[in-house]
């Protein structure tokens, strides 16, 4: 059996990654983390038994150690260090959300485990910082959104200086079929109805805004090493196709499937095997029709401005993301509209970082500052 840590154990990605576990049974799950769905995690240790788990506060921790005397409980920053960098070898799934993935994927890659990745914000603030850190570990990492593990599969057995385009698929998310001029007024219920997908409210909204494909914009630039010009977005509504890669010859590869993240999580877990799942098979007579449109960047003004801050530099994709999550949050609170969401991005974007110089601990400082400087605007 293999070592598994998993980060986020009690969310959408994490509750389906131990679905997959309890069917393949080919996984020892070593550590998990959990933040506020304490009830769920307390029956994850039960069944799972964890050698060591992290958690949000103190108070949860003691709470856990006099349940689970044996267990070895983690919290804050400093816990989360020591969690990532266990003495034990195995698979490390980040299945966290926003920024606060990046230290642990961080000093996970430092203790030499390979990664299975589902935080976007570990390569859209620190993609530099995390590729040249795995190269130098030689560590692998294995992308978990659908997006990406389809390119990862596409792109496996081919030359990679024969691509011409990669195409990242976008549903157009709950909103698309609205107009500028109805985003003004749509509600947080509306904003989180997504059509295709089941996922949690933050990567719902970024769906909404299509922010979450300028993430995959750059999370591509970084897996790949591709350049910003061999990197494109298509609209395609059914999301059945989930990438496409176009070659110099003019064959474009493309990876269907029905969506449901069960299939990446458990290619990703079993790789090279490719595991029979819950899944359906597709059945391409019911499907019939497939649909793509040009995207429309000037409605999708976050998606557009992806491809800018690539071109910015490291300062301005910190911004981009922070930004966003702190007016994310402002917006399920219900103390923004939708389009101020854009708003509070665009500005973030195009201050000046002058003094920005790389390291893990200066994106974390700048990702902080960032954010409660956009929270103290709207206390």
């Amino acid at each position: 059996m293999r070592n598994l840590y998993l980060l986020g154990a009690t969310g959408s990605i994490g509750t389906q990654a131990l679905n997959i576990i309890r069917q393949t049974k080919d996984y020892q799950v070593i550590g998990i983390t959990f933040y506020n769905n304490v009830c769920l995690g307390k029956e994850i240790i039960k069944e799972f038994k964890p050698e060591i788990v992290w958690v949000k506060t103190e108070e949860v921790k003691q709470e856990l150690e006099k349940e689970f005397p044996k267990l070895k409980v983690y919290f804050g920053k400093e816990g989360m260090i020591d969690f990532a960098l266990y003495e034990k070898p195995g698979l490390f799934l980040n299945a966290l959300m926003g920024s606060s993935g990046l230290l642990p994927t961080y000093y996970a890659i430092k203790s030499k485990k390979d990664i299975l990745l589902a935080n976007k914000e570990s390569l859209v603030i620190g993609g530099k910082l995390i590729m040249e850190l795995a190269r130098e570990m030689k560590v692998s990492i294995f992308p978990l959104d659908s997006e990406h593990n389809s390119l990862f599969q596409l792109l496996r057995k081919e030359n990679k200086e024969d691509i011409k385009k990669i195409y990242l698929t976008a549903s157009g998310g709950a909103l698309r079929d609205k107009t500028r001029t109805e985003l003004k007024t749509v509600t947080k219920e509306e904003v989180l109805n997504h059509p295709n997908w089941k996922m949690g409210e933050k990567i719902t909204v970024d769906s909404a805004t299509m922010i979450n494909k300028g993430f995959e914009v750059i999370e591509a630039y970084h897996l790949f090493g591709l350049r910003i010009d061999q990197i494109d977005t298509i609209l395609h509504r059914e999301s059945i196709v989930h990438a496409l890669v176009e070659y110099e010859d003019g064959t474009v590869l493309a990876n269907l499937s029905y969506p449901n993240m069960e299939l990446p999580i458990s290619y990703a877990l079993n790789y090279p095997r490719r595991k029979k799942t819950s899944v359906p098979s597709l059945d391409l007579g019911k499907v019939k029709d497939l649909h793509f449109e040009e995207m429309d960047y000037e409605r999708y003004p976050l998606l557009k401005l992806a491809f800018e801050v690539l071109k910015a530099g490291e300062a301005k994709q910190i911004a981009y993301s922070a930004s966003n999550e702190a007016a994310v949050n402002l917006f399920l609170e219900d103390r923004i509209s939708f389009l101020d969401i854009e708003k509070i991005v665009t500005l973030a974007v195009k201050k000046d970082y002058p003094k920005f110089t790389s390291s893990l601990d200066n994106i974390l400082k700048l990702d902080q500052e960032i954010k409660q400087e956009i929270y103290d605007r709207y206390k």
